[in-house]
């Protein structure tokens, strides 16, 4: 049949292949790997400070769409910065583009350039048993870089777009963007909250919550 095809029969070859007399299938790498790897621990690298640029918008997975629309408008109106860089690295990558989409949908003509690379990583691994060797695995991360500018930018380059047709851009004041990204934060009141005295029917609680929708 398709699994015993070879002279030690179905059984036999499933032993030889752990015993190493014959190289095991595909499907079972990963599982054998995984196991190889729980002898290792891996070795944590400090930081690096990396210094961010003045009209850098640096994006992380685990940050806020808001709070960079916010930074925009900061570099843009306060700053009068005529462009501004949006970076992301590995999984933030999606959020960079769907912060890049709004901020094209609330400051007019922004032309947009978007650059894709990798950045080559290297993992260490050291033994937990006696033994055994250090180990590497070098992966490539994916990268990108939006610049959005007020000022033309290169149409022939192969990232480049044009700016939103102003009918779908929906310019915000400033303070309003500002109170927006402060809503749903903080103290307020609301079932459910601790109360204070007798006789009360409204208490105050803490309730944190974020915005996504109408404030952008």
């Amino acid at each position: 049949g398709q699994f015993g095809s070879s002279q030690f029969g179905p059984c036999k070859e499933a032993r030889a292949r752990s015993d190493g007399q014959l190289p095991s299938e595909p499907w079972t790498r990963p599982f054998e790997q995984s196991r190889a790897m729980q002898k290792y621990r891996k070795v944590m690298k400090p930081r690096e400070n990396m210094v961010q640029d003045d009209d850098e918008i640096r994006v992380t997975s685990a940050g806020s769409v808001s709070a960079y629309i916010s930074r925009a408008a900061k570099l843009f109106n306060e700053m009068d910065k005529s462009s501004v860089k949006i970076t992301a690295t590995g999984n933030a990558l999606t959020k960079a583009v769907a912060s890049a989409e709004v901020i094209k949908r609330r400051f007019k003509g922004l032309h947009q350039i978007t650059a894709l690379s990798s950045l080559e990583v290297v993992d260490e691994y050291e033994p937990i048993e006696e033994g055994l060797d250090p180990v590497s695995e070098t992966r490539n991360l994916p990268t990108m870089v939006i610049t959005l500018s007020k000022e033309a930018l290169d149409t022939k380059d192969p990232g480049y777009q044009e700016p939103l047709d102003e009918s779908l851009v929906e310019e915000v004041d400033p303070e309003d963007m500002m109170k927006a990204r402060g809503r749903g934060k903080g103290r307020g009141r609301g079932a459910g909250g601790r109360g204070k005295g007798e006789g009360k029917s409204n208490g105050k609680g803490k309730g944190k919550g974020k915005d996504y929708g109408a404030a952008w």
